[in-house]
């Protein structure tokens, strides 16, 4: 295999585990983005049980006050009818005085079923702040470990982008320029090997002739069906 030949090689495969870093930072970064949006979720739900907590802690005390008036036209009633004359004002002040005791009945009832759906939603933020707690810990541990992992990913790109960089000094220029007009289009296929004599980009069977070139390895040949360059690897 000719030296031109063998840097196109070699440039493929460092193109090759540079494009294939960022699918390995992705692949850290999956459980601490899942970690992160339920945290994100919980705090979100905690955000809506505060403000149902104040909406029905307003009913609440708007029912209060409904209370405190319905009790006040009640004695207030008592002590109009401990004056009445007349059994037709005697009548009607009963009649308002029961429909001012089912309010207030009604009024109470409404305040235990508020203090009820009070409880359960400030239950429900206890149950989430314990839950949050928890996944901020597991969220802090995920931080630390992957924080590792993606500084010795980083460190393992430097080393392959100064290879990269040393190699490309190094190659002939219109060598480097029609392997990145391939590159364009074939990606990380722009250089593949020929097995069984077949390309192994666009796997088509190659003829004699141009086997036969490839195996020499003495210039740089083309697929003639995909037009990416084409190697024979050695065996070991």
């Amino acid at each position: 295999m000719n030296k031109y030949l063998e840097q196109l090689v070699e440039l493929s495969k460092f193109d090759k585990q540079i494009d294939g870093f960022t699918p390995r930072i992705d692949n850290v970064d999956i459980a601490f983005k899942a970690t992160k949006d339920e945290c994100n979720e919980i705090s979100e739900n905690l955000e809506r049980l505060d403000t149902e907590v104040g909406e029905l802690k307003v009913q609440k005390s708007s029912t209060n006050a409904h209370i405190a008036e319905f009790s006040a036209k009640i004695k207030d009633v008592a002590k109009k009818s401990g004056s009445a004359k007349s059994e037709k004002e005697i009548k009607a002040l009963g009649l308002e005085e029961d429909i001012a005791k089912e309010q207030l009945d009604a009024a109470n009832e409404e305040i235990t079923r508020l203090e009820k759906l009070i409880e359960n939603k400030i239950s429900q933020k206890d149950e989430l702040n314990t839950k949050k707690a928890e996944i901020e810990t597991t969220l802090s541990k995920i931080e630390s470990e992957i924080s590792s992992e993606l500084d010795a990913i980083e460190n393992e790109r430097a080393e392959v982008y100064a290879k990269k960089d040393k190699l490309v000094g190094e190659m002939n220029q219109k060598i480097l320029t029609f392997y990145e007009n391939i590159r364009i289009w074939a990606h990380n296929t722009a250089v593949v090997p020929v097995k069984k004599q077949a390309c192994y980009g666009c796997f088509m069977q190659i003829n004699d002739k141009t086997f036969s070139s490839v195996v020499r390895g003495e210039d740089i040949v083309t697929c003639p069906h995909c037009g990416r360059i084409l190697y024979k690897e050695t065996t070991k």
